[in-house]
């Protein structure tokens, strides 16, 4: 096995799943092998694999046992573990999907308490939300809910004591150390800041999911007119996030 990957820990979930995990911590490096090794796997389509599930730094394999034993799954993700070049990953171009925000008022009832807490004025809240991509980790919550990794340091605000029963599709929050956006009405305990007209589900396309793990996902403010203009033309199918790569 590779020596970068030699603390992976290969371990059991019952009788149908294996856990392939990389690290004790979360970190964008670990993140990469998560998502670099869950590539390899699905590529290889062993017989027998039912289900890939990667989260912040391990990978659960789900198989049918009566396709393929343990012992054999093991052999193969170790096999695919030591084809995995470390350095190589250091330079993989990422995709950066520009999601439009508009910040504050209706749209995003908590910016004032987020400010107050992190002792900055509203625009510097923004400034600083929208100052650079943050990485998509992993998705779920709800189908297409992007857990985001990389928030500053001055917006960290405790979650709410009571969640809400229905925060609004679109919605943009910050929840502890993490921000994201919420991709259909669902209840929430996160700070609400903005709304964005995007739509991160939309189980109507061919590709469902407006971003993936290893992603990264770049705020970008826009104000209330442009708000409506660019939701208009979601409705209507026909507007393109921008993109671009790092």
């Amino acid at each position: 096995m590779n020596n970068f990957l030699a603390d992976v820990k290969l371990l059991v979930a019952g009788e149908h799943g294996l856990v392939v995990e990389f690290g004790s911590v979360i970190s964008p490096k670990i993140n990469l092998l998560v998502q670099q090794f869950t590539r390899l796997i699905i590529a290889d389509t062993i017989p027998g694999i039912v289900e890939v599930v990667p989260t912040y730094r391990s990978v659960t394999v789900y198989f049918d046992p009566l396709i393929i034993t343990q012992q054999n799954l093991s052999r193969f993700v170790k096999k695919i573990l030591s084809d995995i070049k470390p350095r190589e990953l250091e330079t993989l171009s990422s995709v950066i999907v520009h999601v439009p925000v508009c910040y504050g008022g209706v749209l995003g009832p908590d910016l004032e308490y987020v400010a107050r807490y992190a002792g900055l004025s509203l625009r510097e809240v923004i400034k600083v939300h929208t100052s650079k991509p943050y990485l998509v980790y992993m998705l779920g919550f709800t189908p297409g809910f992007p857990y985001l990794g990389g928030l500053q340091e001055q917006l960290v605000v405790p979650r709410q004591e009571k969640p809400r029963m229905n925060v609004p599709a679109g919605s943009v929050g910050i929840g502890g150390n993490q921000t994201g956006f919420y991709p259909s009405e669902s209840p929430g305990e996160w700070w609400l800041i903005g709304r964005t007209p995007l739509k991160a589900f939309d189980p109507q396309q061919s590709n469902p999911f407006l971003v993936a793990a290893g992603d990264y996902v770049q705020f970008v403010a826009i104000e209330l007119d442009e708000y409506f203009k660019i939701r208009r033309e979601v409705a209507a199918g026909i507007y393109k996030p921008q993109v671009s790569h790092r």
